[in-house]
């Protein structure tokens, strides 16, 4: 009887047929990060029609319906948020499987970074990770950590890299590295070579990072606490563009160590000593808590984790 019981299950299961397609999944995934049929048939290059077929068989085969139509937009509901990541991760597999046996097209690992990470530590990682596989291709989108957090939780990209912190329900935060803040002026300021008091720094004008960046949050975290307040004359978007602004004398700026390296090296700004105490943040790697990375993924994880910042001898064993 158990024989017999046991071989009618491995019928069933042999013949059941699988109903759902990656294009209805590939369609699904699109109107959930577009909101509607029309960009996201123009992101996938299909025509609206066979965009809003493919979404009405998924559903119809599902029997649920995965988004709320409100107006012309489509917003995604529970039953679409419990699907978007099992869809996202088996469009990644399927990805993979059709590259198996094509290593010159392995597809390329999409990945986003805050400012200072992007600018100045995964070039040189990323100039290692490709001259070991020649046939990787690597897009890296240059954004601040909250647009990070926002690529990543929507499956726009595979990894983000952080500067400070971050949370989202959806996403886990990883621990990466060290990072100290440091506070500079242009060689002819006022403040270099003394050891101006924390009054005089309260009172200085600052140029500083906008808001939404790593860079900023960490800033206002450690000078804040430390003065009390910021005489904030310039908010701008990059780390170049406050390098210049402040070697030209319109001011101090805060950043990273790693952004200013270089022009303290050639004199163009210089390092101030303050009584502030030293400022230590993270830089951290993002993931999405319901995708498993991919193979590519989980190695540039790993290399990453391996190689030192850029200047420091490997750690990498040979």
């Amino acid at each position: 009887m158990e024989k017999q019981i046991i071989q009618l299950y491995m019928i069933d299961f042999t013949d059941r047929r699988l109903r759902l397609s990656l294009t209805e999944l590939e369609v699904f995934v699109a109107i959930a990060r577009e909101n509607s049929t029309r960009a996201a048939a123009d992101r996938i290059g299909r025509s609206q029609s066979a965009a809003s077929g493919a979404l009405a068989e998924l559903e119809a085969t599902l029997g649920v319906q995965l988004f709320d139509r409100v107006g012309r937009r489509l917003v995604i509901n529970e039953n679409g948020r419990a699907l978007l990541p099992r869809a996202s991760a088996l469009l990644g597999q399927a990805a993979e499987i059709e590259t198996l046996f094509e290593a010159r097209l392995a597809a390329p690992l999409h990945m986003a970074s805050s400012y200072t990470i992007g600018e100045y530590l995964l070039p040189e990682l990323i100039g290692q990770w490709k001259a070991a596989r020649p046939e990787a291709r690597v897009h890296l989108e240059i954004t601040n950590t909250r647009h990070v957090l926002d690529a990543v939780a929507a499956f726009d990209v595979d990894l983000g890299f952080i500067e400070g912190s971050g949370t989202h329900a959806d996403l886990l935060v990883q621990r990466w590295r060290d990072d100290r803040l440091v506070v500079v002026a242009a060689p002819g300021h006022p403040f270099v070579g003394k050891r101006p008091s924390l009054a005089r720094l309260a009172d200085a004008t600052w140029i500083v990072r906008e808001r939404g960046s790593g860079t900023r949050e960490a800033t206002d975290r450690w000078l804040i606490d430390g003065l009390g307040r910021l005489q904030v004359e310039l908010e701008l978007g990059s780390n170049e563009a406050i390098k210049r602004a402040v070697a030209s004398g319109l001011g101090l700026g805060c950043l990273s160590e790693l952004a200013v390296a270089g022009a303290l090296a050639r004199g163009e700004l210089v390092e101030l000593a303050t009584p502030l105490p030293v400022m230590h943040r993270v830089f951290s790697i993002v993931v999405h808590r319901h995708r498993p990375l991919g193979q590519t993924a989980k190695a540039f994880v790993q290399h990453v984790r391996i190689e030192p910042p850029p200047g420091e001898p490997s750690r990498r064993r040979s």
